[in-house]
């Protein structure tokens, strides 16, 4: 189990929006959503499912829809953790900076969690399915330069948000950010839709509720700046 979300090629620390001089370090949500899936939530988690017959529910099969959807969904929280460290460091915008340190602990707390949940499980962080195969979708998305799901940013959109800076920065990550979010809630509704274990299901509820509230904010922001969403 990861202790702390591994951002690549960005500081591990951001400032809060009302910490003053001081730093708030990343790790500890992260850190702390383990012990929780470790400690208290996985037992919750294995026997917050069960059949008709009332009789719990046996640990998530690797290749089940449980598993996929933790694998899948700390994959892509995982970019918009990234994305967010890459414009905390490139604007001056307090509300740009707050959503984006909303965004990074929100996001690497339920990625702890379940990345924890995995572990318990005694399953694999990665498997060789495709990705998103457990939604039994009609159609199969191409991954293509590092996006791997829908609504994940390419090599070549990170590389151009890193190239930015004020403005430019601010509205190609929120435009960036919408799409991402996108992504994020069709594929937790997929899992609401098709999943069986209670708590696995109220997590995911969570991330559609919060991240259509934050489609919205976003795209009011984008509209202070005179942009509109990519899409």
């Amino acid at each position: 189990m990861q202790h702390r979300p591994v951002v690549t090629g960005e500081a591990d620390t951001v400032e809060g929006p009302a910490v003053g001089a001081g730093r708030r370090r990343l790790w500890w949500p992260a850190a702390l959503a383990a012990a929780v899936a470790l400690g208290l939530g996985v037992p919750a988690l294995v026997a917050g499912g069960s059949d008709a017959s009332g009789s719990v529910a046996s640990v998530p099969a690797q290749e089940s829809a449980e598993a996929g959807f933790a694998r899948d969904m700390a994959t892509h929280h995982q970019q918009a953790i990234d994305l967010s460290f890459i414009v905390r460091d490139r604007t001056e915008s307090t509300d740009i900076r707050n959503l984006a340190f909303d965004i990074i602990n929100t996001q690497a707390n339920q990625r702890g969690m379940m990345m924890g949940w995995l572990d318990q499980w005694g399953l694999t962080q990665h498997s060789g399915a495709e990705p998103m195969a457990w939604m039994r979708m009609d159609h199969r998305y191409e991954p293509h330069d590092g996006s791997l799901m829908p609504g994940m940013a390419t090599n070549t959109e990170l590389d151009k948000l890193r190239s930015l800076n004020g403005q430019e920065a601010e509205v190609y990550y929120l435009q960036l950010m919408i799409e991402h979010h996108k992504g994020g809630v069709a594929m937790a509704q997929g899992y609401v839709d098709l999943g069986t274990n209670a708590v696995e299901k109220r997590l995911a509820q969570t991330m559609v509720n919060g991240q259509r509230s934050e489609i919205d904010l976003i795209t009011d922001l984008l509209a202070k700046r005179g942009a509109k969403p990519l899409s």
